[in-house]
């Protein structure tokens, strides 16, 4: 889905109808009970049933963790898979965090009597930054793609504040939004209005145009983007790090094995490294851009004949079927748990996206949603693992459009949430999983950040090693 408009629109208090921001399917969806259940718990009891399973994570450590409150990441997504090994380890692994993510249109309600959904928790959330400089400028939603969710937002901003929010497309090369005076500003019928407060659905490149310091409130701030909400490669050392720091804790992001850093010429040899089966990646793309699967040696090839913007890529180890996954023993080699066999007796891969936001009582599910591949994996070594592997429903047309595949969506409700093969410690599992990623990125966008509240530059630079990438910065 393009966007709909290049124009600005003045949101409305009592503006908002499901229809406009909710899929089609979504507005006659029961939710999953058990969906339902997990969603009502609480961090306390999540985290009794977690350490109940996992005896070696302290029950006061993870309640605190669940409630600890980020200095930048307030709102964010992840994308887990679910996956086992030859031994029926199972585990829920982090393939990326998202700082800008989708996911409210594809929520069921959770309340009939709630239209606002999760668009509510997310605004209400936020009320305390939008409440603060009233007198300094006004409310707006910043969107490069995702109309409906971004014109969502703008509806349940206006209603639960009873102000008017500014809608606001600002594509790569637009000058619907600017910055004067450390305010990011736009032009309300040719007047200049600085923005107090943004929620920012802004994905493609977003440092290249919005500044890292800024007197507006961003939900989220650029720094968050760069710190991994955006870019792979950081978010990689970020959870490195998190790791190294709770050893102790019995907590730990799960990951596929990941390096980082590597040069183009160098990607042939970490493949050959990784058994020949590996998963390259784009660091600072997103919406399943820039990730190539590699399960042959004519898929590597059909790589390294393509041009690339940037001067760096992470290398992870590709998860697939038993018969083809990197890997060299039955503990190390994880593969794909996938959905249910259907009537044909197909097994699709899946991922779960899990948003989660911080609110007053700590960190909170907001939705969750599930995607499947275009082609059931078979354990024959497919010529197209793309086909197989790749779940992500976002892409360009020939014009350059973005257009969403909603076939491959599976609803958290009675009937596609079956397909999943998840239990309630699964979701579990995968929500404790989405919090820790999201912290593990906002040290790192502590890290990034200066006492003057500057990028500190010369260390983002040495943890990137990305010269394309530093040059794209707004100065």
């Amino acid at each position: 889905m393009g966007l709909a408009t290049t124009k600005i629109q003045c949101i409305e208090p009592n503006f908002f109808e499901q229809e406009k921001h909710f899929y089609p399917r979504v507005l006659n969806a029961q939710i999953n009970p058990l969906v339902r259940h997990f969603m009502k718990m609480s961090n306390e009891r999540i985290a009794l049933r977690y350490c109940h399973l996992n005896p070696n994570v302290n029950y006061d450590y993870l309640v605190s963790v669940l409630k600890s409150p980020p200095s930048y990441l307030r709102w964010a997504g992840c994308d887990l898979m679910h996956v086992t090994n030859a031994i029926g380890e199972r585990k829920m692994v982090v393939i990326e965090t998202n700082s800008s993510p989708s996911g409210q249109k594809s929520m069921p309600l959770l309340s009939e009597e709630d239209e606002l959904n999760g668009y509510r928790t997310v605004v209400e959330a936020m009320l305390p930054a939008m409440q603060k400089n009233k007198s300094k400028g006004i409310l707006a939603v910043i969107y490069d793609k995702n109309p409906m969710e971004a014109s969502g937002y703008a509806a349940a901003m206006a209603e639960v504040t009873n102000e008017k929010v500014w809608l606001i497309p600002f594509e790569d090369g637009s000058d619907n939004v600017f910055v004067e005076g450390g305010w990011i500003c736009t032009k309300i019928d040719g007047e200049t209005r600085a923005i107090r407060y943004a929620h920012r659905y802004v994905t493609q490149k977003p440092w290249n145009r919005l500044p890292i310091r800024t007197k507006t409130k961003l939900l989220n701030p650029i720094v968050g983007c760069l710190a991994g909400g955006r870019n792979k490669a950081l978010a990689a050392k970020a959870y490195d790090f998190y790791n190294a720091q709770r050893t102790s804790d019995g907590l730990k992001i799960e990951t596929p094995m990941t390096v980082w850093n590597v040069s183009y010429a160098e990607v042939p040899l970490w493949v050959e490294r990784m058994g020949g089966y590996a998963v390259i990646k784009v660091p600072y793309s997103n919406a399943g851009q820039g990730v190539y699967t590699i399960s042959s040696e004519a898929e590597l090839a059909r790589f390294m004949e393509q041009e690339q913007h940037y001067d760096r890529f992470i290398v992870q180890s590709l998860i697939g079927h038993y018969k083809w996954s990197s890997g060299t023993n039955d503990r190390e080699k994880l593969f794909q748990v996938g959905t249910i066999p259907n009537r044909k007796g197909d097994i699709f891969v899946s991922d779960l996206r899990a948003m989660i936001c911080f609110g007053k009582d700590g960190w909170v599910p907001v939705a969750m949603y599930a995607r499947r591949s275009r082609v059931a994996i078979t354990a024959k070594n497919p010529t197209d693992s793309w086909a197989v592997l790749g779940t992500n429903l976002s892409g360009k047309d020939e014009d350059g459009r973005w257009v969403t595949d909603p076939d491959r969506l599976l609803l958290m409700d009675q009937r596609d949430f079956n397909l999943l093969g998840l239990s309630l410690d699964e979701i579990i599992e995968a929500y404790v999983q989405t919090v820790l990623s999201v912290l593990a990125i906002d040290d790192m966008a502590k890290r990034l950040i200066s006492t003057k509240g500057t990028l500190r530059r010369k260390l983002f630079r040495d943890l990137c090693q990305d010269q394309v990438l530093f040059e794209e910065l707004l100065t």
